[in-house]
């Protein structure tokens, strides 16, 4: 018994176990807490930058743009748009009434109209509309030897080096001759191409009527030619009610194929962004943004020296490292166009006789949202990094850890068998069906079959036999086959976690037992309930573990056993592993010994039961085998 004290005492005493234990939980507690902070300030800061006025005035724009159809056609509106002269028509009838609003319903005027037309009587056409055009040079594709004496002309697809760059037509005024592009000016990524800026520009008047002059000259004198590549419309207008400004592109593509492909933009944006009292408090949440990347930097960075190359073996520390990057990515773009809205905002409103080029101030406030927003998903993704504190949460985040190699590897064939039969869609149905029209068409098509949304008689209308053989061939290797193979990975290794769990191989979910226990202790000092004994704890503890055995199939005989063992061993514990033992030799009493003795024959007992087990559990084994 005095080797026994020695040994206890020479090593780590049990009451500084504890105590590590419970500044390492109190430290991860305190990171939880602040990064929680951190996250509803993210949360209350993309938020604020998102305005329901947004989405309806996207709505009425396009609604008034796009689904005004032209007078006495009702089927011919900007997204019906085939041909030449659907075009000339949109652009003379609802581009025109659209962009004009001389007088209120009554044919009052409520306003002075030598500013700027209003739109709906409440948005502001900001400067003036802009129309643009790309072409392509004459002999930029070579026509066959057999068709030349049919044909001579021939106009490829656009690129900036098919770009005609010469003056055509009547050459006296702007939109006969080339404008060079601008350099900051991004580039438009269309159907069939991506066009650059410049190419030959007019702006629209003021007065209706000497626009629609314009149109009809332009018209006569065949300002679209067949190297006409795409044409632009660009405005902006600013509604002062909700503070928006709506940024509207309007494209109509020429491809080498003939036809017209529209396609539009409306983008809703809050350029100036600090004007009300709620704006400024988004600006204190960017300041506290700023001041949490701070923080995170620099215990990164502690973190990095104190671990060397040991850091990067963590998934999580890696997490931290994207999120770092994405945040000052974030707050890069933010400068950057905060610094370029107030730069330019007010040279292009003082141009009022000019087209104001907001696209490009849009442009990057759409980037500084989508970065916002990819940062605040790996925000969210990051609190499973705390998830220890809660059993169910636990499972499954030790399933994913514990598949992911099987999953890698039934990745790998499921992707191979997609490909192939993505392959197979766009080379057998890639001329007849819009799904299938390109390799990546295709690969989202398939996506699609898999949650049920396919349509079945154009691939049958397709090819009346490669269609259904790809079809049903499809679903039955993907959706029946391979699917389920991957859910049978996921519910086995769910199932060995389980398991793992009930008999006891689990992670000690002490984060969980200090937020329970701040809680009951608040709960007391409050006086909302009463203070639970020792006693009472156990008492409770043993309650619950005598459920759980009896949900798990064990007999009442079993629990009484295992219940009196539990107190052997805590009397036992209590008696010689103490931490308030100081003398190396202490007597033991003649009814401790008893005890001992007896727990060592119920130690002795369930051994012995346990190999009774494992010897009936090797001869069934035995059995099977032969």
């Amino acid at each position: 018994m005095a080797e026994a004290s020695r040994w206890h005492l020479g090593g780590t005493p049990k009451h500084k176990l504890r105590y590590r234990e419970d500044v390492e939980i109190r430290t991860t507690l305190q990171e939880l807490l602040l990064y929680s902070i951190f996250l509803i300030n993210l949360c209350i800061l993309t938020f604020g930058m998102v305005n329901p006025h947004m989405y309806y005035l996207n709505k009425v724009m396009s609604s008034l743009f796009l689904d005004t159809s032209v007078a006495g056609e009702e089927r011919t509106n900007f997204k019906s748009i085939r041909s030449i002269t659907d075009f000339w028509k949109f652009m003379e009838g609802p581009l025109l009434d659209g962009l004009y609003w001389d007088s209120w319903y009554n044919n009052e005027n409520l306003y002075d109209l030598k500013n700027s037309s209003r739109i709906y009587y409440e948005n502001i056409l900001l400067g003036l509309p802009r129309v643009r055009q790309l072409k392509v040079r004459n002999g930029t594709c070579k026509v066959h030897s057999f068709f030349r004496s049919l044909m001579d002309e021939c106009y490829d697809k656009y690129t900036s080096k098919n770009e005609d760059t010469a003056d055509f037509g009547l050459k006296q005024h702007n939109e006969w001759k080339y404008s060079s592009p601008r350099t900051n000016s991004p580039w438009h990524w269309g159907f069939v191409g991506v066009y650059q800026n410049g190419g030959y520009i007019f702006t629209l008047s003021k007065s209706k009527s000497e626009t629609l002059n314009k149109f009809i000259n332009l018209r006569l004198n065949s300002w679209i030619t067949r190297g006409t590549r795409v044409i632009f419309i660009d405005f902006s207008v600013y509604n002062a009610n909700v503070n928006l400004f709506c940024i509207i592109r309007l494209v109509a593509e020429f491809p080498a194929t003939g036809g017209i492909l529209t396609s539009w933009q409306f983008y809703s944006v809050k350029l100036l962004r600090y004007v009300s009292f709620y704006d400024y408090f988004i600006a204190s949440c960017e300041i506290i943004f700023c001041i949490f990347i701070i923080v995170f930097t620099i215990q990164e960075i502690k973190k990095l020296k104190e671990l060397k190359f040991a850091y990067f073996k963590s998934i999580w520390n890696w997490l931290e490292l994207l999120l770092l990057v994405l945040c000052f990515s974030t707050v890069f773009f933010s400068l950057y166009s905060n610094m370029q809205i107030y730069r330019m905002i007010g040279r292009l409103l003082r141009n009022t006789e000019k087209y104001s080029d907001f696209y490009f101030l849009a442009y990057w406030h759409i980037y500084y949202n989508n970065i916002i927003a990819i940062t605040i998903f790996f925000a969210w993704i990051k609190i499973f990094k705390f998830i220890s504190f809660n059993k169910t949460m636990s499972q499954l985040s030790s399933t994913l850890s514990r598949c992911i190699k099987d999953i890698i590897g039934f990745a790998i064939m499921f992707f191979i068998i997609f490909f192939a039969y993505a392959q197979l869609g766009f080379l057998v149905f890639g001329s007849q069906v819009d799904d299938f029209s390109t390799f990546q068409n295709a690969i989202f098509t398939q996506f699609r079959i898999v949650l049920g949304d396919f349509n079945f008689a154009g691939i049958q209308q397709a090819n009346r036999i490669l269609g259904p053989i790809y079809f049903i061939t499809f679903i039955f290797f993907v959706f029946f086959v391979l699917l389920n193979m991957f859910l049978a990975i996921i519910n086995d290794t769910y199932s060995e976690v389980k398991a793992d769990y009930s008999i006891g191989r689990r992670p000690d979910f002490q984060l969980g037992k200090m937020i329970k226990k701040s809680y009951n202790n608040a709960l007391e000092k409050l006086k909302l309930k009463k203070p639970e004994t020792d006693e009472d704890k156990k008492r409770m503890e043993n309650k619950d573990l005598a459920e759980k055995a009896r949900r798990e199939g064990f007999d009442e005989k079993e629990i009484q056993s295992a219940e009196q063992m539990k107190k052997w061993k805590e009397r036992l514990e209590k008696k010689y592993y103490s931490t308030e033992i100081q003398d190396d030799y202490q007597t033991v009493t003649q009814q401790e010994f008893r005890d001992l003795f007896l727990y060592a024959v119920e130690l002795e007992k369930e051994l012995h039961y346990v190999s009774l087990k494992l010897n009936r559990v090797m001869r069934k084994v035995s059995a099977l085998q032969y």
